[in-house]
């Protein structure tokens, strides 16, 4: 199911008043999107990345899941410093709802046939390490398949060439996403 951007618009708008309810002491609740879906709640700073934590797999409504991952990006990701409530004014939000990930059932050296830069995110499983990277990442650094795949193991704590190696699995997914600007219009990316 794809969303429209008014709907981006309203997810966008329950992150947001997930965080500053916490800020009240408060918590929100939502009726809207009751479909399963798995979602990363990104957060920015001027710009700069804040916070970023989701459920990859579609356990939750979405709606709920949006209010715990904001929540989570806000003040519970290792990375970085928790947000504090001045930076409110200088927050921007994006939002990427993912589709269920496809396991690449192909030879390690078919990946980049079937690994499209900008449509997929990965994920990378091995040992009992993973790693993800939304689709958006790669495109952003200009990676080509084999530094996305690369950077992905890095992600999840394995050597950059694991990905290679028998025994590690390697998925694809997709991502709707949504993104608040500085100026707090919404755009579809």
């Amino acid at each position: 199911m794809r969303y429209t951007l008014e709907q981006g618009k309203q997810l966008i708008d329950i992150a947001r008043k997930s965080i500053e309810f916490w800020f009240k002491g408060k918590e929100l609740d939502t009726n809207l999107f009751k479909e399963k879906k798995g979602v990363f709640v990104t957060l920015y700073i001027k710009g700069n990345l804040k916070g970023c934590i989701g459920l990859v797999l579609p356990y939750e409504n979405l709606g709920k899941a949006v209010i715990g991952m904001a929540r989570e990006a806000a003040f519970n990701d290792s990375r970085f410093k928790t947000l504090n409530e001045k930076e409110l004014k200088d927050l921007t939000i994006e939002i990427s709802v993912l589709t269920v990930p496809e396991l690449l059932e192909v030879k390690p050296e078919k990946y980049s046939e079937k690994i499209k830069i900008g449509r997929d995110g990965l994920i990378v499983g091995c040992r009992g390490f993973s790693g993800l990277l939304l689709p958006q990442v790669a495109k952003e650094h200009r990676w080509d398949t084999e530094e996305f795949l690369r950077e992905t193991c890095l992600k999840a704590g394995l050597l950059e060439d694991n990905w290679k190696k028998k025994g590690c699995e390697v998925y694809t997914f997709q991502a709707q996403v949504f993104k608040e600007m500085p100026d707090k219009t919404i755009v579809e990316e």
